[in-house]
């Protein structure tokens, strides 16, 4: 394991992608993160102040070894017995609290690869413990390979509604809602645009004021926990379709959205704890009931089917449990290596 500018040791990952979002798995986490006796919320922390540990994620996200929108996670030790393990989440501005496309990739590589056993036709949970709390991949296997992933998320509620936000697109109104992280929601329409690629430099930009915005004025603070404060996310929707009917009289709703997170990244996947954020407004809202389904699609045409798993509360909110699911792959296997004349180390990261 590479422990900074002089490290020379090889890093293995496995790569996955979920709904086209890239995934780097590291199954040996630095040091400075795998000690006893903390929790991965206290992994996180840790792994912030660490030297090492940010070189370490720099080095896997940015060129030439990766990418403005690389993603990924350091595997730890869990909480406790209850999990299978920890995952710290990064990408190239640091460590996220939570994250659904992750998660779901998580799930299949532990049963693909043999570390969680598996019958070849059923479903297996695999119990993961991640900064924002306990989560769960049910993984559905058939013929002995995994056929999709149900991500059961930490209850999801609505933290605000009709924030009004000033950019320099004019003053637009946003909800806010805890998916496992802060997202702001809108209607893409707000801004003239559409959920598709050739408008994606714009909403980049717009999703980074909305999120400056909201940050600067404190308007996503969590009600418990500080560390799981700020806007992560800037979530734009629209309708793909008007609701459907279905044979046994719940609903079928299908959006399509994009969501630009920290500093201008870009879900390729719909994106799995902001598609939880919508499930929380779309049930508060009374847009979507048990039984009904959302079809989210994402900006590269890839979905997720979301459900309300359970209704409860959360810090004295009405709050819903999602379950998303949705399917990875693996893409490969890496050796990454590090040369200590490199004078490019860790990296670089253009737009």
């Amino acid at each position: 394991m590479a422990r900074g500018p002089l490290g020379t040791a090889p890093i293995e990952t496995v790569d996955w992608h979920t709904g086209g979002e890239p995934f780097r798995i590291v199954p040996e986490a630095p040091p400075a993160v795998t000690g006893a006796g903390l929790t991965v919320a206290e992994r996180r922390t840790a792994a912030m102040a660490s030297g090492e540990v940010q070189w370490t994620r720099a080095l896997l996200c940015s060129e030439p070894r990766g990418h403005a929108d690389m993603y990924g996670a350091f595997l730890v030790p869990p909480d406790d017995t209850g999990a299978h393990f920890g995952a710290l989440f990064w990408h190239k501005d640091g460590f996220s609290t939570a994250c659904g496309h992750g998660t779901i990739a998580l799930g299949a590589w532990a049963v693909a690869s043999g570390l969680v056993p598996a019958s070849a036709d059923g479903t297996t949970d695999v119990v993961i413990d991640v900064p924002s709390g306990r989560v769960t991949a049910s993984v559905r296997t058939v013929g002995g390979r995994v056929a999709d992933v149900t991500f059961i998320n930490v209850p999801g509620y609505v933290h605000a509604r009709g924030v009004e936000v000033a950019t320099s697109r004019g003053t637009v109104a946003v909800d806010i809602a805890f998916g496992g992280a802060m997202y702001a929601v809108l209607p893409v329409e707000r801004f003239g645009l559409r959920v598709r690629p050739e408008d994606i430099p714009q909403l980049i930009a717009a999703g980074r004021e909305i999120r400056d915005a909201l940050n600067a004025i404190g308007a996503a603070e969590h009600p418990q926990d500080p560390r799981l404060s700020g806007v992560y996310g800037t979530v734009f929707t629209e309708e793909a379709a008007a609701p459907a009917r279905r044979p046994d009289g719940t609903r079928r709703l299908h959006h399509r959205n994009v969501t630009v997170f920290a500093d201008g990244e870009v879900d390729r996947s719909p994106c799995g704890s902001g598609t939880a954020a919508r499930v929380a407004l779309l049930a508060d809202a009374r847009q979507l009931h048990p039984g009904d389904e959302l079809r989210h699609e994402s900006v590269v045409g890839s979905v997720f089917r979301a459900r309300i798993a359970d209704l409860t509360t959360a810090h004295g909110f009405p709050a819903v449990v999602p379950a998303v699911t949705g399917t990875a792959y693996a893409t490969g296997t890496c050796r990454f290596t590090v040369d200590p004349d490199d004078t490019l180390l860790p990296g670089f990261v253009l737009r």
